[in-house]
This record gives structure tokens, C-alpha cells and sequence, in this order.
């Protein structure tokens, strides 16, 4: 007997009863996130005095000094229309460098599972695609909106991104089988607001605001990485 074909769900997603719950990460995740947890753990071992000497402590510190993104510096770049690679690159590597080690397996946590829920649907290019664009959006919006001096570090606003897609995911769903779309940015909507509590309670910076841009360049870029994401995006618009 020949093996029955596996179906596929709204953009692409399987419906194979028989497929495995447990899955490969796709590529990109873990290219991803390799170096969050590689760079963490050489803090770690630095701060704990296993390498690097008397310099290891510092590590983070100065890892964030020159790795870390910084408003005001883009500030000045933009307002100056100089950019010195040393400081354009801080766009792209800030989500590698974070404030601790938990602030790092928060990261983590999200990446692996929202890139392995993005990466089933739109690929592993989609994925790295929309983590650095929404890593570089959320970090320019955050140095036009706000005037905080403190670094922008962590795979946050990269994540959010990733939830972005998922929302996208989860719209496009929605819509196919008729139902209410706004269902689709619970995720978001749950996560802001914890954000908030949090910050009611215990204190917090404004790079809440990094991450709510990095969620809209994130559902902005699956547009295009999405199956057929752009042609009916067009179509919706013609139909209103």
C-alpha cells in the first residue's frame, strides 16, 4: 500500500496526524542562538574567575560598551549623517549581548520556541530575516522615541519580532476559517501587559518600547517572507 500524503494546512502548516511533536529546530534558530548562549556562558565563567583572568570580570561590561546599541550615539550618527561601521553594527549585534544570565534564557526561552513555530511554516530564511530586521527597527524606533542613555542589550525586541510572525500565523488562520482576527494579538496583548505590571511594580527602562516596534516589523516582514503573504495582503486591500 503506498503511504497516504500528508496534508497541509492554512499557509503551509502540516496536518500530518502521525508527525512528531518534538521536531529539528530549524537551522537558523540554532545559528541564533548559539551565540547568546556561547557569549553567556564566557561572561559567566569570566565573572566566576574560571577564564580570562582579572579582565574576565569586566567582560560584560565592556562587551556592552562596544557591542550594545545606544540612542543617543545613533542620535548623533543620524544627525551627523556619519556612519562608522563600528557603531552601525551595534544594530545587529545588541540581541547577542545581555544584561545577566537570566535576562538571556528569557530570550532564549522565546526564541526557540516561537522560531521553531515561525521557522515550520515560513522557512529558516524567514526566520533570521525577520529577527534582525525587527532587532535594527526596534532599536531605531526606540532611539527616535525615546532619550534613554542606557544600552539597548538582549534578543528582546528580535523576539518580539518572532511573536510578530506568529501573530501573522495565527491571523491569517483566523481570517481563513471566518473568525474574529483580533483573536490573534492575544499573545502581544498578554505579554504588554505583564510588561507593564511588572514595571508598576518593580521599576522598568523604555525598552518596552523596542520591543512592542520589534513585534510590528515583525508581523510587517512576514508579509513578504509569508507564502503568498504579499499577494493576499493585495487582495484583502482590493477587496475593501
Amino acid at each position: 500500500m503506498g503511504q497516504e500524503p500528508v496534508k497541509k494546512g492554512p499557509i503551509g502548516m502540516s496536518s500530518d496526524p502521525n508527525a512528531s511533536p518534538i521536531n529539528a529546530l530549524p537551522p537558523a534558530v540554532i545559528l541564533l542562538a548559539l551565540p547568546m548562549v556561547l557569549v553567556e556562558l564566557a561572561f559567566s565563567a569570566g565573572a566566576q574567575g574560571f577564564i580570562g583572568g582579572a579582565e574576565g570580570v569586566g567582560w560584560r561590561i565592556a562587551a556592552l560598551e562596544r557591542y550594545a546599541f545606544f540612542g543617543p550615539l545613533f542620535d548623533l550618527m543620524l544627525e551627523n549623517w556619519v556612519w562608522p561601521l563600528e557603531h552601525v553594527i551595534r544594530l545587529l549585534t545588541y540581541p547577542f549581548v545581555h544584561l545577566s544570565f537570566l535576562h538571556m534564557i528569557m530570550a532564549l526561552v522565546f526564541l526557540l520556541a516561537l522560531g521553531k513555530l515561525v521557522g515550520d511554516v515560513f522557512g529558516s530564511v524567514a526566520v533570521a530575516t525577520i529577527f534582525f530586521a525587527s532587532a535594527i527597527f526596534g532599536a531605531v524606533v526606540f532611539a527616535l522615541v525615546t532619550d534613554d542613555p542606557t544600552p539597548l542589550a538582549g534578543g528582546y525586541p528580535a523576539v518580539y519580532g518572532l511573536i510578530g510572525g506568529y501573530t501573522f500565523i495565527l491571523w491569517v488562520r483566523i481570517g481563513q476559517t471566518g473568525g474574529p482576527q483580533a483573536q490573534a494579538f492575544s499573545l502581544i496583548a498578554i505579554l504588554m501587559f505583564i510588561q507593564l505590571l511588572f514595571g508598576l511594580l518593580f521599576g522598568a527602562g523604555l525598552d518596552w518600547i523596542a520591543d512592542l516596534a520589534g513585534f510590528a516589523a515583525g508581523f510587517g516582514t512576514s508579509i513578504l517572507v509569508s507564502p503568498g503573504g504579499w499577494a493576499r495582503m493585495l487582495a484583502r486591500l482590493r477587496q475593501r
